[in-house]
């Protein structure tokens, strides 16, 4: 499909949306377009797709970057009406950048590089993402604080934003510090226990809750004890298919988590296509702020290529072939023929749902 939905002056009716006035609009609908067609985080890849000369191109980003801030544009697309919001870290690799201020080392103490923890709402089996916070185990070091305090800065920016709708996260935030942290700040929350940390969950009166069920079985208890400290309560499920049970500890009712959860499981692999498909695992700039501007102008890309996507693919695909892609994949990678009537229609529906994504009155399709 020769990719007229992802030119600059269409891409430009999105970006007037979230950036303050019409130049910085203009000129960040052509960064997005490029970031589009090049499919890459990288200036130099991206000021090759753009149209005009790749040099200007560059010093072109660079000063856009340096003058704007797409990080608060991004957080114009929190929807109100979403039921939860999903954070889901990724480790971003960057083994030849051991100078750069903000690489660190990943998880395994070896490999270099830093973590991204985007947040988002669920759209159609999908995530778009509308905040995100970086950082590593330099930027920790360096900054004296500690894993669990930039878990806590990230909500401590969104706690007025994001009201009671439950923060949906994975294993890695399961732990008595942030559990603690949440309850505290009135924090609705459905995380994943990690079992494999053996932290205790205790019944009221001191007994151990037993963490055994058979496939099939469903286990929901309230008002239990994480480390017999923290008041929570508790689901577990097994099911068909799976290798172990699903434990989720949450503040809200355990029948409702688990179905949160479970769609949480489905709109994970949407992440994923940022880095297969755009390639955020790829970027590369000299200093942290400049390189969060960088990731914030991925995600706005991410977000306009997933709706533009899902629009083509309920158009195209039927039965079968409908699961078989993704949004962004289709809008990028597959040919699909289209009229111009179609591709405006597409544009259109698109635009009027970004609209109400900004400013409100969206209906959810989780």
């Amino acid at each position: 499909m020769d990719n007229q939905l992802i030119r600059a002056e269409k891409i430009l009716r999105f970006t007037e949306m979230i950036f303050d006035t019409g130049r910085v609009a203009e000129k960040a609908a052509s960064i997005i377009a490029g970031i589009l067609e090049a499919c890459s985080s990288r200036i130099s890849a991206i000021s090759h797709a753009m149209k005009g000369n790749p040099e200007s191109n560059s010093k072109f980003i660079q000063r856009f970057l340096k003058a704007n801030d797409p990080r608060q544009a991004l957080m114009h697309l929190y929807r109100e009406q979403t039921p939860f919001v999903l954070g889901d870290p990724t480790e971003i690799e960057r083994p030849q950048a051991g100078k750069t201020s903000y690489v660190g080392k990943l998880k395994d103490g070896k490999t270099k590089g830093f973590l991204a923890l985007p947040l988002a709402f669920p759209y159609q089996g999908r995530a778009i993402p509308f905040h995100f916070i970086t950082y590593s185990s330099r930027t920790i070091q360096k900054e004296s604080t500690s894993r669990n305090r930039e878990h806590f800065r990230v909500i401590e920016g969104l706690k007025g934003m994001i009201g009671d709708k439950p923060l949906v996260m994975d294993r890695e935030f399961s732990y008595e510090g942030l559990f603690e942290y949440l309850v505290g700040k009135r924090v609705r929350f459905v995380i994943r226990l990690n079992t494999g940390n053996r932290a205790g969950i205790y019944h009221p009166d001191g007994e151990k809750v037993k963490l055994n069920i058979s496939p099939g079985e469903r286990v929901c208890l309230k008002g239990v004890f994480y480390r017999g400290k923290v008041e929570v309560n508790l689901a577990g499920e097994w099911g068909k298919g799976f290798r172990e049970p699903l434990w989720i500890i949450t503040t809200i009712e355990p029948e409702e988590a688990l179905e949160i959860y479970k769609a949480r499981m489905k709109i994970e692999q949407s992440f994923k296509d940022l880095k297969s498909l755009l390639h955020l695992d790829k970027i590369m700039n000299k200093n942290q702020e400049t390189m969060e501007k960088m990731v914030a102008m991925m995600l706005i890309a991410y977000a306009i290529g997933i709706l533009l996507g899902e629009a083509i693919r309920q158009r195209v695909y039927q039965g079968k072939k409908f699961n078989c892609y993704s949004g962004l994949f289709v809008l990028l990678r597959q040919r699909v023929f289209l009229s111009r009537e179609s591709l405006n229609q597409i544009n259109n529906q698109v635009y009027s749902l970004f609209t109400e994504i900004v400013l409100g009155n969206v209906p959810t399709f989780v």
